[in-house]
């Protein structure tokens, strides 16, 4: 390449880079060179010839001011914009082509060399840099004074670093010491002098004494548990997952707001415009407490309620069957579906006390309606003691979406600090000083009641002697997806009275009074059963797995797995089920249907029960009656109240072909509903259980009645969340109705495989519509 080629580029080539410039000579020459005769095929060498000379064809100074000028507008042009320069330009069109392929290359290499020469400059930079700290590090100065280091101390980066390191160790054992302050209720400071490791166990031994608390159980949370088994686990160390530590603050905080829901004159709750119900302040709530489990999804709504009453139970009893699941459910069968525990994040390591037990559960919630879904939870439940005879267990849900769950069942209902506080009643329940007279009234009271039931010897001895008396105070606090509950029933879930606290003490103090009848030694006057011991243990496990199963059919519950059906006759109110028994001895092999609705009645829901359970009005809706009365046979009381009971029902005129079937009923009412179960049973299997046989594999298709409150109190209104009571369309000085539910299982046919028909399907929605006629017509005329 000659001086005057060199000139033509414009700028000096880098050394470095010349080798790379010369073996792309072509690429790298100016646009105003071009190899004469255009194409990469005429510029290879002739394989029949020998190579021919190339030439080069100069551009002149005005061919490449227009071709410069025209470049910075369109450095790609098309065919015909290279037509038109070739035509203005006397040039040949693929001349103009290589032209720009060239101007294109050689802004390329430009820009090239441009950034190699910066990163050049950045690379000195660095290096120079490098050999600064290389001579730092050879002789070490002082921060203080300026003069030489000592040989052998640390250096100031090792020494910034330990200083972080000191620095979060100390924020992670005060934060230990802050936790081991909220269980223990005394102060645990952390120590300044240096910790042995033999020490540094006993300083953290948070599971010492009576309200201490054990360290994490090693149980994985991957696998649903049917029952909670505490087991010894290490002491809680520094070395916990930030996970856990999440959950322990979560359910420390849950129980700090739990405790503060419960106190009798807490700003949070102020009494209706009747005086008789605690109604929710939300305003008070926002101002007091920050959101545990984040803000309130959008359409969602607050459900809100506390309540309190006497229970026949021991504190130690209720706190055991609160934190054993499959127990838990036991004790509220109409309410929770199904439990269990997922994981146990702290379990006391003082044996026959649950102080300090903290686990993860999940349950499915129900109302005895299939117009409202069950409600799935997934939660951390927390137990504690605060001062002798006071226990207090709070639930919160656990923030799922944390966990990136997608299709999250979960997503409808969030169950905020909710839970109870217990305290014992002493044995002078006449003097007792930590209740004004108001409670000392009920107590007596309760205990007045229950003179007529029990006798006087067991009544002293067993519940105040043994101290089986507790006040309960029960705080439900939720937010749920309103849009998905029928209007029918969304009365029902804000006065409380659906999952709310109502509900729940009305439940355990009826089913406390059912245990404390049949546990006792003396036959109550009403118990007319005539049977063993044995055989009315076995009479009543039949009785509550028949009230069990049809609960599981009128809620839909993942218990058993049912199949909805979309039937073009059957009203939209109306939930038609179906599944397929094959190897369930306890009902009827073959194809099972269920068909269930709820609607509301113009009577009192206390009218209502007392006409289901009349055995001398069964005729008239009931057609195992076969148009007669019914006798009782056997009478299991099951509470105080007369329709608290299990009982053996029969024709009174049977035909001769139906003398081998009997009904087993059960039938229970309390402030907070009514149910009426009942099931036909073949007189051998009958018979079988009440001499004590198996239970379990008598076969039972369950049919009944749910008597709920139409939410409507007081003077025909609902009370809202702010305690106005807002006046409905129709309402008068009393509410005068109430929720029936209506719930059928039938065989339609005994072989499992068979395919079930719409005339099926039609007669048994045929007959809920008539059987809740024959109920309506037959109250409305009594």
């Amino acid at each position: 390449m000659d001086a005057g080629e060199m000139g033509l580029i414009g700028e000096q080539f880098d050394p470095s880079v010349v080798g790379r410039i010369r073996e792309e000579e072509f690429e790298s020459r100016s646009g105003s060179d071009n190899v004469e005769g255009a194409s990469g095929d005429d510029q290879e060498a002739n394989e029949d010839g020998p190579p021919r000379k190339k030439k080069y064809h100069r551009h002149t100074p005005h061919q490449i001011q227009e071709l410069e000028s025209f470049f910075k507008e369109c450095p790609h042009p098309d065919e015909k914009q290279r037509s038109e320069l070739s035509r203005r330009l006397g040039l040949e069109s693929k001349q103009i082509k290589f032209w720009f392929q060239n101007r294109r290359t050689q802004m390329k290499t430009q820009m090239e060399r441009h950034e190699n020469i910066i990163l050049r400059q950045e690379h000195d930079k660095l290096r120079a840099e490098n050999e600064m700290l290389k001579d730092a590090m050879k002789n070490p100065t002082c921060n203080n004074c300026g003069g030489p280091a000592v040989p052998g101390s640390v250096s100031n980066y090792e020494l910034q670093q330990l200083r972080i390191e000191n620095a979060r160790l100390k924020d992670e054992l005060g934060r230990i010491c802050i936790l081991a302050n909220k269980f223990l209720g005394r102060p645990l400071t952390s120590s300044a002098g240096p910790i042995s490791p033999q020490g540094v166990n006993s300083s953290l031994e948070l599971g010492v004494g009576r309200n201490g608390f054990g360290g994490v159980a090693n149980i994985p949370g991957s696998m649903m548990q049917t029952s909670l088994e505490f087991v010894e686990g290490p002491v809680m160390s520094l070395t916990m997952p930030h996970d856990r530590n999440m959950l322990i603050d979560l359910a420390l905080t849950a129980m700090d707001e739990l405790i503060k829901m419960a106190e009798a004159d807490s700003p949070l709750w102020i009494k209706s415009l009747d005086g008789g119900r605690d109604v929710f302040n939300q305003e008070e709530y926002m101002r007091t407490f920050s959101p545990c489990i984040g803000m309130k999804p959008n359409g969602f709504v607050t459900e809100a309620s506390r309540e309190t009453g006497m229970v026949i139970i021991n504190s130690s009893a209720l706190i055991e069957t609160m934190m054993d699941a499959n127990r838990w459910a036991e004790m509220f069968p109409c309410m929770i579906a199904r439990s269990a525990t997922t994981d146990v994040l702290l379990s006391p390591s003082v044996t026959g006390t649950k102080n300090g037990a903290l686990q993860v559960m999940v349950a499915e919630f129900q109302v005895l309606s299939p117009l409202v879904p069950v409600r799935q939870a997934k939660f951390l439940r927390f137990c504690k003691q605060h001062i002798e005879g006071v226990w207090a267990v709070v639930d919160v849900s656990i923030d799922t979406n944390r966990e990136g769950l997608s299709a999250d069942p979960f997503q409808t209902y969030r169950r905020l600090p909710s839970g109870f506080v217990v305290q014992d009643v002493p044995n002078n329940y006449s003097k007792v000083s930590n209740y004004d007279k108001n409670d000392n009234l009920e107590i007596g009271h309760f205990l007045f009641e229950m003179k007529s039931l029990l006798s006087l010897d067991l009544m002293f001895a067993f519940f105040i002697a043994n101290s089986l008396i507790l006040m309960v105070t029960w705080i439900e606090h939720a937010e749920y997806d309103e849009s998905i509950v029928h209007h029918l029933c969304r009365p029902l879930l804000s006065s409380g009275m659906g999952f709310g606290a109502p509900k729940w003490v009305a439940t355990l103090q009826r089913q406390c009074e059912c245990l404390a009848v049949l546990m006792s030694s003396t036959m109550t006057v009403q118990d007319q059963s005539g049977i063993s011991p044995i055989g009315r243990k076995s009479m009543l496990k039949l009785a509550q797995r028949m009230t069990y199963n049809f609960c599981s059919g009128v809620c839909a519950s993942s218990v058993r797995k049912w199949d909805k059906l979309c039937v073009g006759n059957v009203g939209e109110d109306v939930r038609v089920l179906t599944r397929k028994n094959v190897n369930d001895p306890g009902e009827p092999p073959g194809v099972v249907l269920c068909a269930a609705t709820t609607v509301w009645l113009p009577m009192t829901r206390q009218r209502l029960f007392d006409f289901m359970r009349d055995e001398r009005m069964r005729s008239e809706w009931d057609i195992l009656s076969n148009g007669g009365p019914l006798q009782e046979m056997v009478h299991i009381a099951k509470g105080q109240a007369p329709g608290n009971c299990a009982s053996l029902l029969r024709a009174g005129a049977m035909n001769v072909n139906d003398s081998g079937m009997l009904i087993l009923q059960e039938t229970w009412n309390d402030s907070s509903g009514s149910l009426v179960v009942y099931a036909p049973v073949d007189v051998p299997s009958m018979s079988m259980v009440m001499n004590g046989g198996d239970s379990t594999c008598v076969a039972l298709l369950p049919s009944g009645f749910a008597i709920l409150p139409d939410g409507y109190f007081g003077h025909g209104g609902l009370i809202n969340s702010n305690g106005t009571m807002v006046k409905t369309e129709g309402s008068s000085n009393e509410s005068g109705g109430c929720l029936l539910t209506v719930g059928f299982q039938i065989l339609v046919n005994s072989l499992p495989t068979a395919k079930l028909t719409v005339e099926s399907v039609e007669t048994v929605n045929n007959l809920i519509s008539c059987t809740i006629q024959k109920i309506k017509a037959a109250v409305l005329e009594t």
